[in-house]
């Protein structure tokens, strides 16, 4: 969305919450940058600036406002990213990627030089690729010192930081103020939640929950993860710096808030970016559904707050999906927990439903077809699941957002078993692709009235970039089960 400053302080004025995230507003007089919604005095129009990401006014010498919060602003589509090298670029910060990794890594990974990859973010997000990964770091450790009782220490760990001390000099170089303050100042909000170690993360109304939490719940790998009670729970396995972290989350929905709430379990700790990223693209947190809508026009009218599904682990994902190549929706769902059970490791977690992990890719690359087709998986699919796994263990294969999407398109064309349907589906949910299509799919060629592959892709073009919504608004309007 490109804005002018008129426009911005315009937003302002009427705290207009369809601009939330979409620009932060900077004042000269007090040195705090703020969301448009903030319920503060409005400042003059000469003492604001307008940055479009947080990071920008951080790095211009602003502090976050401590009462509209900019840390539990709503993101942005990728889609809005001009530059898929930076796109990508950002996409790996936030998963965490510079705190194992260098720059240089980073780099290597997309294929440019760090010249390159540096100048290219810069000129997107107007801030150095380890500028906007620190203002991430801090904004999340503003929310935890906020929101949870997690000692200082803790808040360091769980933000990224490798010791107290690199925390509290970046603390209050960026925010003129030590952690114990921020503590102090939100004791009293602090101090209402109830829970040791949780989040909210906002969105862009409208927002669709029953939709999103029954479209998981159908799909939900038994001991694995679960819908109840309104709420979705899964057991996780994170890696970092060599070491393994393993626990539960549970996610449930605040819409007097706008916002969803997710609980982990203080073992993951260590793993909280990496857990809270892959959230919000399990739940879609950063879809836009005024963009989206004015694509697709009267395809979204009846459902405007529709989701595309996300995944959490998208080798997990994507295995779902090789098994639910021409069967129904329980029968992927029963081999899935076969699957689960025989080969994932067992856990702990204070939900009686959930006993596993999913086992990673190494176990079923090491796995024989006899192994698994004794679980009731066909050997052609066993073959599948096989050579999928060594294709993500070899590194061949990246199966979760920030790569190069046709490349990963081809690479899983390549793999035996693997057609074009499953291919666009992983691409709408592993790989978080918004504009993937399955237009194989027998749903959507009844929903379009058309058999012909050829002239269905014809037909969706007008819907660019956002066809996974397309694809989940036919889906949803045929009551389509996948």
């Amino acid at each position: 969305m490109n804005l002018n400053a008129d426009q911005c302080y315009q937003a302002v004025l009427t705290r207009d919450p369809r601009f939330d995230g979409r620009f932060f507003v900077a004042v000269r007089t007090t040195r705090i940058y703020c969301r448009p919604i903030c319920r503060v005095k409005t400042p003059l129009r000469k003492n604001c600036t307008f940055f479009p990401y947080a990071a920008e006014a951080e790095v211009a010498g602003y502090r976050p406002c401590k009462l509209c919060r900019p840390e539990l602003a709503p993101g942005n589509s990728t889609m809005e990213i001009s530059s898929q090298l930076a796109r990508a670029a950002a996409s790996y910060i936030h998963q965490d990627f510079l705190a194992e990794h260098s720059l240089e890594e980073l780099a290597g990974k997309l294929g440019v030089t760090d010249r390159q990859m540096r100048r290219v973010f810069q000129d997107e997000f107007g801030v150095s690729p380890i500028d906007y990964w620190q203002t991430q770091r801090l904004l999340l450790a503003k929310q935890l010192l906020t929101d949870s009782r997690l000692s200082v220490t803790s808040v360091a760990l769980a933000s990224g930081f490798q010791s107290l001390r690199r925390f509290n000099v970046a603390l209050k170089e960026r925010y003129r103020m030590p952690p114990t303050e921020l503590r102090k100042q939100q004791k009293t909000q602090a101090a209402k939640n109830s829970s040791e170690f949780s989040f909210r993360l906002g969105y862009r109304q409208p927002f669709d929950w029953e939709q999103l939490l029954g479209f998981l719940s159908r799909r939900a790998i038994p001991q694995v993860e679960i819908v109840q009670d309104g709420a979705y729970f899964r057991t996780v396995r994170l890696s970092r710096q060599n070491n393994e972290y393993a626990g539960f989350l549970e996610v449930r929905h605040e819409p007097e808030k706008r916002m969803i709430s997710v609980r982990l379990s203080d073992t993951l700790v260590p793993v909280c970016p990496m857990v809270l990223e892959r959230t919000r693209r399990l739940f879609d947190l950063e879809g836009d559904p005024a963009a989206i809508g004015a694509v697709l026009g009267p395809l979204a009218t009846e459902r405007p707050g529709l989701r595309v599904p996300g995944s959490f682990d998208g080798f997990e994902m994507s295995v779902r999906a090789i098994l639910g190549q021409q069967v129904s929706v329980a029968a992927a769902r029963t081999m899935a927990g076969r699957l689960a059970v025989r080969f994932g490791a067992r856990i702990n977690v204070p939900v009686p439903s959930l006993s596993c992990l999913f086992p990673k890719p190494d176990r079923i690359a090491r796995a024989t077809v006899q192994e698994i087709g004794r679980l009731g998986i066909t050997g052609q699919r066993a073959r599948t699941l096989i050579a999928l796994a060594q294709a993500v263990v070899s590194g061949d294969l990246r199966l979760e957002p920030g790569g190069r999407v046709e490349e990963t398109l081809g690479q899983l064309r390549k793999i035996p078993g693997v057609g074009e349907w499953t291919v666009q589906y992983i691409a709408m949910r592993a790989l978080a692709w918004p504009d993937a299509f399955p237009h194989t799919d027998l749903g959507l060629r009844k929903a379009l009235g058309e058999n012909n592959p050829g002239k269905i892709l014809e037909l969706t073009e007008k819907w660019r970039p956002w066809r996974a919504y397309a694809a989940l608004h036919l889906w949803s309007t045929l009551e389509k089960k996948l």
